[in-house]
């Protein structure tokens, strides 16, 4: 064989092999991206249909299972996985992960506590004929003047009163109507984004913009309004993956109507962060939880703490179809509400958060008009 005829591709060779090798050697040294969040399944928030009589606005809006009045009735829901009874444990939260450490489990079963106290179901009734839903989901107090963050796929519906939407804030096990609130800040940027989502039978998304806080005004019983609401701070930081965390919600797919007036019990589980994703290129936006109890209808605003007692995040969308435990459930990030709120507003969250009540209803109102008019022009 002549081998000068092979010096030519014997040196382009070479030349291919070094290539590789320095593209090898430059990509093991870069920081790798985190991969950008892409689009669930449905929301976790649950249709309802009210079941008792509305001749107050405290009347609660109950059934998470049945739908409209002037609908037709529904197809019988399919029986629940082994591991989901059709009701609700009284004994929440389940058992911490044993491979944790005495003090992990100790500070992670803390948490829980902390976040179950500052967990409240949110139900908002509209009337038959309006062409609106009733909706159930859940909201976590994050602090203690009674700040509640929920979705703003639950909290639209406080711009709705003109339409004789009404909502109330329920807590305790099992829960019960508890409190009125208003609304003191929603995203417009996710108003914008989906402005027909009223109209829509199965909204899905992906979490982005999906934030909203409330303010608790009054007592929706005889018991006047506590100095302080038991609540859960917001984080500053995302978790990583791998981090153990506790989740809770009203989470009721599997209820009866009648259940649920008198027997919706919060679910409480213990988990970790599955993945995470994000809506823009570095920063953790979302964390993917997996599939657990939580992951079922009415979870939607639930929340999301680790060991140190802070709220990470809060419960945005989940798949719905399925045993829980093979479902996806996802949170936006406590860093990422942070964030964005700044970005949308110029100022930061704490500042919101420091404002007498009060002063932040009245601030926010202003505003409520021109994003009631978004939603309402597509009706």
């Amino acid at each position: 064989m002549n081998m000068s005829r092979l010096r030519p591709h014997i040196g382009i060779a070479i030349i291919f092999l070094i290539g590789i090798f320095v593209v090898s050697i430059f990509g093991n040294a870069t920081v790798p991206r985190i991969p950008t969040v892409i689009i669930q399944n449905a929301s976790s928030t649950l249709a309802v249909v009210d079941t008792v009589a509305t001749t107050s606005t405290t009347a609660s809006a109950t059934s998470q299972t049945a739908v409209l009045p002037d609908e037709a009735p529904p197809k019988p829901k399919p029986k629940p996985a082994p591991t989901t009874p059709t009701t609700p444990p009284k004994a929440t939260p389940v058992s911490v992960p044993t491979s944790l450490s005495l003090s992990e489990s100790a500070s992670l079963d803390a948490s829980a506590v902390a976040l179950r106290a500052a967990l409240v179901n949110i139900i908002c009734y509209a009337p038959a004929g309006s062409g609106l839903r009733s909706i159930s989901g859940s909201g976590v107090i994050v602090d203690s003047k009674g700040i509640i963050l929920t979705n703003a796929h639950i909290a639209q519906h406080f711009l709705l009163a003109d339409r004789a939407v009404s909502c109330t804030i329920r807590a305790g096990s099992p829960a019960v109507d508890s409190y009125t609130a208003s609304l003191i800040y929603i995203s417009p940027a996710w108003i914008q984004a989906n402005a027909n989502i009223l109209t829509q039978t199965n909204p899905s998304g992906t979490g982005e913009y999906d934030f909203a806080f409330l303010a608790i005004t009054k007592s929706a019983t005889s018991v006047a309004l506590p100095s302080s609401f038991p609540f859960i701070s917001l984080a500053t930081a995302p978790p990583p993956i791998s981090t153990p965390v506790v989740i809770a919600s009203y989470g009721a797919q599997f209820l009866e109507s009648s259940q649920i007036q008198s027997f919706l019990f919060p679910t409480v589980v213990f988990g970790s962060v599955k993945d995470v994703f994000t809506f823009a290129t570095t920063t953790i936006d979302v964390l993917a939880l997996g599939g657990s109890a939580a992951a079922q209808e009415g979870s939607s605003g639930g929340g999301v703490a680790s060991s140190n007692g802070e709220l990470v995040g809060t419960i945005t969308t989940s798949t719905t179809n399925g045993s829980t435990d093979t479902r996806k459930l996802d949170a936006i990030t406590a860093s990422y509400i942070r964030a964005e709120y700044a970005s949308e507003t110029g100022r930061a969250l704490d500042v919101l958060l420091a404002e007498p009540p009060s002063t932040a209803i009245a601030n926010f109102a202003p505003q409520m008009p021109a994003l009631e008019s978004i939603l309402t022009a597509n009706l």
